[in-house]
């Protein structure tokens, strides 16, 4: 008889490292670098076993969608990570990189329709990724000329 080992519980949202919400954002954000469109980011931990972190992103063909999975692949390559798989880069409608704690989903507009993930997954929490942009200052009205008249 095999014995059988317990699985760990999974963490919530709140016990999750850190970086792996931090890498999900910072995809999110070479997406939109690489003018991927319709980004989200959905929180699944705690409720997926596979994964924490799902980044879903449209971008509008092929060339595209295979320059933003490079971006994101070059990026965390410099973080010393890698993906655990890939698949549909190359010549796909729908290419996805597993970094295992998130998944980056890149969809054309037609497949992401179809697959409809955010519906899918429409009951979990949507993360903030885009960085806070520093508030303008307003400028101080202009000076009033006054001209006197003689």
């Amino acid at each position: 008889m095999a014995a059988t080992r317990a699985r760990a519980p999974r963490r919530t949202a709140a016990e999750q490292p850190p970086a792996s919400a931090e890498l999900a954002r910072l995809c999110a954000r070479i997406a939109e670098d690489k003018k991927a469109e319709k980004i989200v980011l959905l929180d699944l931990s705690g409720l997926a076993y596979v994964t924490d972190y799902f980044l879903i992103a449209s971008g509008n063909n092929e060339r595209q969608m295979g320059a933003i999975a490079a971006a994101i692949q070059e990026e965390l390559l410099t973080r010393g990570l890698k993906p655990i798989g890939i698949e549909g880069a190359g010549q796909s409608r729908w290419v996805l990189l597993d970094y295992g704690s998130f998944v980056v989903h890149l969809f054309d507009p037609e497949w992401r329709e179809l697959y409809d993930l955010e519906l899918l997954w429409g009951d979990v929490p949507r993360l903030e990724w885009q960085e806070e942009k520093p508030a303008k200052p307003k400028a101080a009205p202009a000076a009033r000329k006054t001209t006197k008249k003689e």
